[in-house]
């Protein structure tokens, strides 16, 4: 009897196909317990991604019946999180299939780590929102669901869960349904983006309707959950959209070379296409297209290359590369959406540091608009923004930057804010509305000496002289806030120099827009500090009082200017 020979494996051929497949990004959501963690490992389990050490390590743990596996342990990996049975972190999980390739975001349900959830969801083409089919709509549901729109993901997928808890009732889930579906309604209308949304009736501990369809489920003909992740269009190929390069570093290996090496945010480029560099606004043609393989002749989003231009312009890193027949808006104020991030609220004309693409720039926010209410979806008047609030701002920066609505594009439209005293991202920006508080071309610029008042607009403060006396720890934390603000300073002790020379030094830094520290040590914990005709008297024990009074000090005198109150000087 003949035999029929098993197919050979060709290693090329393998890889090959998976080369040819796409990637697809998608982010999990939902509430605490609602079994995001549980329906991921389902989606692994069932499509035969994990190892079978793997699934013998959490045979018998968990929280569910004898004979079950928990699924949730394949993906909560923290201690912690096996513990209380949550997720913390944002877990990110990778799968194939024989149509796609899959990055999963597993985000925390938990509302005090929503920012985590927000960072999963900013660079998905889809999110699941989980709903507990026996709990129904819950807020933080809904605040989800409301990030997920604001980051414009554009496929959302409503995974009914628990379906086996209630029978499979097609009642309750209809119910669910068509109360979430309004929500999703009235998001849309508050943020602007129009969601593409799918209902699914699921049970990810049973397997329902997660990879293979259900029979349980007579009433729902619809496809599984894997079989929508497998269909749905990716929203992240923006090769047709204008073409944007932010710089983020100059390759200049000899005399003979000079070139711009970065990853493309959005379009195509081709050598000959004309570009501008922003801000300044000055255009060239691109020579050559650089990679580690040789020249190219097109290159798209998002592969990281070098270009070369045919004129020498004077471009750095931060400066955006674009097409010269669509350029970003070159700004100096305008409007976000915030998610804020941070333990400590947001506070109006505070600097911050704006992170956008590879740029850093000192900022404030002078307005807040107004505050969105997650529970019933409307706006409210509000003086902060507390962790894990979302509203919307007016942003004013020191430099002009280059910059696209986020609705245009998401790479060069979202930023995030930066303390500079604790370098931690208190919030994730989207810009919105009109770009047409422009800063104009910088290419052209007036003649004569640099003023005063330009010298302030650029460093946010004046040039001072500020007197402090008092230990050497105190104003080591004075001059520390103050050179993380972004203020440009000078420290003279008064016993290095004599009185007359002293006092020339000074005035000649004060001139060029200096803060000079003018400084007297000694152990006692009281510290005195003078500028102007003010003086306060603190106690050096306290250093965050201390910090804090000096920089209201030099707010009220003018020596820091407040964007959005008269200039005092």
């Amino acid at each position: 009897m003949a035999t029929v020979a098993p197919p050979v494996f060709a290693i090329d051929d393998f890889l090959s196909s998976e080369r040819e497949k796409d990637l697809f990004r998608f982010s999990t959501a939902g509430s605490v317990d609602d079994g995001k963690s549980t329906l991921i490992g389902r989606l692994l389990y069932d499509t035969q991604s994990v190892y079978e050490d793997q699934v013998r390590s959490i045979e018998g743990k968990g929280t569910t019946a004898p004979g079950q596996i928990d699924f949730a342990l394949l993906t909560d990996g923290l201690r912690a999180e096996r513990e209380q049975g949550i997720t913390i972190d944002v877990a990110y999980r990778y799968f194939s299939t024989a149509k796609r390739k899959f990055i999963i975001a597993d985000t925390p349900g938990h509302e005090q780590y929503t920012r985590n959830m927000a960072t999963g969801a900013s660079t998905a083409d889809a999110t699941v929102v989980l709903l507990d089919a026996s709990k129904g709509v819950l807020i933080q549901s809904r605040r989800h669901a409301y990030i997920a729109s604001l980051l414009k993901v554009r496929h959302v997928l409503v995974a009914v869960n628990k379906m086996d808890l209630i029978g499979y009732d097609e009642s309750a889930f209809r119910s669910i349904e068509l109360e979430f579906q309004s929500v999703l309604n009235q998001i849309a209308l508050d943020t602007g983006n129009p969601v593409e949304v799918t209902f699914v009736p699921v049970s990810a501990l049973v397997g329902d309707n997660i990879v293979h369809r259900s029979t349980a489920m007579p009433w729902y003909d619809g496809p599984s959950l894997l079989e929508l992740l497998e269909s749905l269009p990716s929203s992240l190929d923006v090769r047709d959209k204008p073409f944007r390069f932010p710089v983020q570093r100059v390759v200049r290996p000899d005399h003979t070379f000079r070139g711009f090496a970065g990853q493309i945010a959005s379009g195509t480029i081709r050598p000959g296409d004309i570009v501008s560099a922003l801000p300044s606004g000055r255009s060239a043609k691109v020579a050559r297209i650089v990679t580690w393989d040789g020249d190219l002749a097109e290159a798209h989003a998002p592969l990281s290359v070098t270009l070369t231009l045919d004129r020498e312009l004077d471009i750095s890193r931060g400066d955006l590369i674009a097409s010269a027949e669509a350029p970003a808006a070159i700004v100096k104020s305008f409007r976000a959406a915030l998610v804020w991030m941070d333990h400590r609220p947001l506070e109006r004309n505070r600097r911050y540091l704006l992170k956008h693409t590879s740029h850093t720039v000192p900022a404030l926010v002078s307005t807040l608009e107004y505050r969105t209410d997650i529970a019933t979806l409307s706006r409210e008047p509000a003086a902060t923004l507390e962790m894990n609030g979302i509203g919307v701002v007016t942003i004013q920066l020191l430099r002009p930057i280059a910059i696209d609505t986020y609705a245009e594009n998401r790479s060069t439209g979202a930023c995030i804010l930066i303390d500079p005293q604790t370098n931690s991202t208190v919030a994730a920006g989207m810009f919105t509305g009109d770009l047409t508080d422009t800063a104009g071309s910088l290419s052209v610029q007036e003649l004569g000496p640099i003023t005063p008042e330009e010298r302030a607009a650029r460093r946010g403060h004046h040039g001072a002289a500020i007197e402090l006396s008092g230990p050497a720890d105190a104003i080591d934390a004075i001059e520390r806030s103050l050179f993380a603000s972004g203020a440009v300073t000078t420290r003279i002790d008064t016993a290095s120099l004599d009185p007359d020379t002293l006092a020339i030094v000074v005035e000649s830094n004060v001139r060029s827009g200096i803060l000079v520290l003018v400084t007297s040590l000694h152990d006692s914990n009281r510290l005195t500090v003078g500028t102007g005709q003010q003086t306060l008297n603190l106690d050096a024990d306290d250093l965050d009082e201390v910090v804090a009074s000096v920089h209201d000090l030099l707010a009220r005198t003018g020596v820091l200017i407040v964007i959005g109150k008269v200039d005092a000087q």
